[in-house]
């Protein structure tokens, strides 16, 4: 069997370098190298509770301009003719009407609670003189909205239409009478 004997020449390098080598190990097997210790376990803070969302806005339903405080459809009656008297100030007779008349007419007019017109019946039509009925009807939808009946909600009420051959007419609720 043959050996294997290595030897290394001695040589003030070779010592030098072993002398480097020992102590790089004796260096490196000082080192603690032990892995990073974990992040400390911090309990989980409670969240704060979330802001409570603002209640939702709630828009007031709209409030008709006009108004009425009647309690009655015979009082309503008084704040529609003067509502139809402000839209048609032109065109309403002004003085006492005279005997005859060009045409005579009962209408009752349906009311909401927001002052729209929603039906119109004739309860005597002046049927004599058709285009008198078609204006009427005309001129009632036309001054819409009415105060609205906000202590009655809605309103049915019933006025008579004097009219004259001019054109212009009176309401008997608010009429001054007849020579």
């Amino acid at each position: 069997m043959s050996r294997l004997i290595c030897s290394l020449p001695s040589s003030p390098w070779n010592s030098a370098r072993l002398a480097l080598g020992a102590t790089v190990l004796a260096a490196l097997s000082a080192c603690n190298v032990t892995p990073p210790a974990p992040a400390p376990v911090v309990p989980p803070v409670a969240a704060a509770p979330a802001p409570k969302a603002p209640p939702p806005v709630v828009t007031p339903e709209a409030q008709p301009a006009l108004q009425s405080q009647a309690a009655t459809p015979r009082d309503y009656r008084r704040d529609a003719a003067g509502h139809l008297y402000a839209k048609n100030s032109k065109r309403i007779f002004t003085g006492k009407m005279p005997p005859l008349l060009y045409a005579v007419g009962v209408l009752q007019v349906d009311i909401d609670r927001m002052g729209q017109v929603t039906d119109i019946r004739w309860m005597r039509a002046p049927s004599h003189a058709p285009e008198v009925m078609a204006d009427i009807e005309r001129s009632v939808r036309a001054a819409a909205p009415y105060p609205a009946p906000v202590r009655m909600g809605k309103v049915t009420y019933t006025d008579t239409w004097l009219w004259h051959k001019s054109g212009r007419f009176q309401l008997d609720t608010l009429t001054e009478g007849q020579l």
